[in-house]
């Protein structure tokens, strides 16, 4: 099961498909695993304040992912998204919002079912598993940029 809760109004007005955009994206990255997800849409002050104290990292941010306890199943965990800092993304990228917070969610949903990418060997596994459901969903490979940047 997928919550989405709309905390910043931008969202909608950017998207008005937000909560099915995400419930979307949310359910391609479970595939087969059960379980719950909770995400909220917000601001970037809340990203930044949550950063803060999470991460100790005082800035807005994309996306971020709070893994739950394993004894807090059926609940895998939450996810928040910054509304500013995604938008202001998704057009340095020339990606539409509804591509990159499809990427966002999946991306996030991943760090909850245990993906990183903090080694090379592991965001290589990840980004490779983003790229197969974003695929599916029929969305181009959001790392094709770097890519061509990096040649």
């Amino acid at each position: 099961m997928i919550e989405i809760e709309v905390e910043a109004e931008g969202w909608t007005k950017a998207l008005p498909e937000v909560e099915t955009v995400v419930d979307t994206a949310a359910k391609a990255a479970l595939g087969t695993v059960e379980g719950q997800v909770v995400v909220l849409l917000a601001d970037d002050t809340v990203v930044q304040d949550l950063n803060a104290r999470f991460r100790q990292k005082d800035r807005p941010t994309n996306v971020l992912s709070f893994p739950a306890a394993e004894s807090a199943f059926p609940h895998l965990g939450d996810i928040v998204l910054g509304l500013e800092y995604c938008l202001t993304e998704a057009e340095a990228q020339g990606k539409t919002i509804k591509d990159h917070l499809s990427h966002l969610v999946v991306h996030g949903v991943l760090h909850l079912l245990g993906y990183d990418h903090i080694e090379d060997d592991e965001a290589e596994e990840m980004e490779g598993e983003e790229r197969t459901i974003l695929a599916g969903l029929g969305i181009a490979d959001p790392y094709a940029l770097d890519q061509e940047d990096a040649d």
